[in-house]
């Protein structure tokens, strides 16, 4: 007779939603139910209700705590060459198109249908960091973190909302099919725009 796995609360948490990340990545949000996550884990239902009391309460985990890891790793990827000189916000958004692309864009939009409102600091604080470090190391002065905060926030609910719901506002736009369900195009004019605003380069260049 096979023995209980015995795993700490963390150990437990962190496969969990380790789950969740991957069923989300396959079938998106809806994909992510308890059971499944479950049988994923080699727990029962209740054991991965013990940690999170609920499926939403499981969604938001997964969107603050697994999301924003993701992000947070989007960012540092984009921005490790910054340091150096090189800045590249075209980098940056790609990187985080990607993350909301597995899943997240169509995960935040639900959690806010349903009514979650986050709390206190947003998981994007470390993009707001970079966009904000850019701007004090290429440009002059001092420049306000509120502007740097609404880039960021727009940047946000554009690419969040792409997955669902780009082709459409694209097409809305008289943007025919194929090309409106190609982001690509408009990614670009979200870093034009944003490097603009912030007075940074939107593709990379190498100061000497």
């Amino acid at each position: 007779m096979t023995g209980r796995v015995r795993r700490t609360p963390e150990e437990a948490q962190r496969l969990i939603l380790e789950a969740a990340e991957l069923l989300l990545v396959e079938g998106g949000p809806r994909a992510v139910e308890v059971r499944a996550v479950a049988q994923r884990v080699g727990m029962t239902d209740a054991g991965v209700t013990h940690h999170f009391q609920n499926r939403e309460s499981l969604l938001v985990a997964l969107l603050s705590r697994a999301g924003g890891r993701r992000l947070r790793g989007a960012v540092e990827a984009a921005s490790s060459r910054w340091l150096n000189g090189v800045v590249s916000v075209s980098d940056l958004v790609e990187t985080m198109a990607a993350v909301y692309a597995d899943g997240y864009g169509e995960l935040a939009i639900a959690l806010h249908a349903a009514g979650w409102r986050p709390d206190g600091q947003g998981m994007l604080e470390p993009v707001v960091d970079a966009l904000h470090g850019a701007r004090r190391r290429t440009g002059s002065g001092s420049p306000r973190r509120i502007e740097t905060r609404l880039a960021v926030a727009a940047l946000h609910q554009a690419l969040a909302t792409d997955p669902t719901y780009g082709v459409a506002f694209r097409n809305s736009a008289g943007i025919a099919n194929p090309a409106a369900q190609d982001p690509r195009a408009q990614r670009r004019w979200w870093a034009a725009t944003i490097a603009t605003v912030l007075g940074i380069p939107a593709a990379p260049s190498s100061r000497t």
